[in-house]
């Protein structure tokens, strides 16, 4: 059974960093690739960044680039994302997400999911 299980949210203010994990078990992630989506009050669940497990290759929108780094430790089974210089626009539940074989930024795609840790940011 695949878990997922997030941790590192918090409140933070303006210009802070934070380091979010995601703890993965239950099979072998090899050929997945694993994610992290938000989602804020009241929107839609968007995509944040995403990595291949394999090679490492990365994905980010946009809006993050620059500031959030996502990256994974093989002997840990777990995936990071560092997000620095963050902004009262990245408030969310922040959710791990996993998907064999392709990337993609539809949320639907994903076939496992964590249970999401709130980050809050202050201005």
């Amino acid at each position: 059974q695949v878990q997922l299980v997030e941790s590192g949210g918090g409140l933070v203010q303006a210009g802070d960093s934070l380091r979010l994990s995601c703890a993965a078990s239950g099979r072998t992630f090899s050929r997945y690739y694993m994610g992290w989506f938000r989602q804020a009050t009241g929107k839609e669940r968007e995509f944040v960044a995403a990595i291949n497990w394999s090679s490492g290759t990365t994905y980010y929108t946009s809006s993050v680039k620059g500031r959030f780094t996502i990256s994974r430790d093989n002997a840990k089974n777990t995936v990071y994302l560092q997000m620095n210089s963050l902004r009262p626009e990245d408030e969310a539940v922040y959710y791990c997400a996993a998907i064999y074989g392709r990337y993609d930024t539809y949320p639907r795609a994903w076939e496992y999911w964590g249970q999401g840790t709130q980050v809050t940011v202050s201005s």
